[in-house]
């Protein structure tokens, strides 16, 4: 059950980031991960997150998308959110 998992990681110190259309989300590109344990939360293309498990999230964030189809494959949606993470991280590397 993912309700259980999620519970299990916050209780293990993780910042749940669900990567969703919602009203409530904010846009990848404006948005700095904070600097804790992150487990981020993707859904299907056409279902996306159950309504549960986003209530239970930390955090929803939005890969803003330009058109009138608003829906990634899984697998580009984790990598363009990953990506994004790892940005901060590089900066750092990068003025050493």
């Amino acid at each position: 059950n993912a309700c259980t998992c999620i519970s299990q990681l916050k209780e293990s110190g993780y910042t749940i980031i669900s990567v969703e259309q919602t009203h409530q989300g904010h846009l990848l590109n404006e948005f700095e991960f904070p600097d804790s344990k992150i487990a981020l939360v993707f859904g299907n293309e056409v279902e996306g997150i159950d309504e549960n498990v986003l209530r239970t999230s930390d955090i929803c964030i939005e890969i803003p998308q330009r058109g009138t189809k608003h829906s990634l494959n899984v697998a580009v949606s984790a990598g363009i959110a990953l990506w994004q993470m790892i940005q901060r991280d590089l900066k750092l590397l990068m003025d050493e």
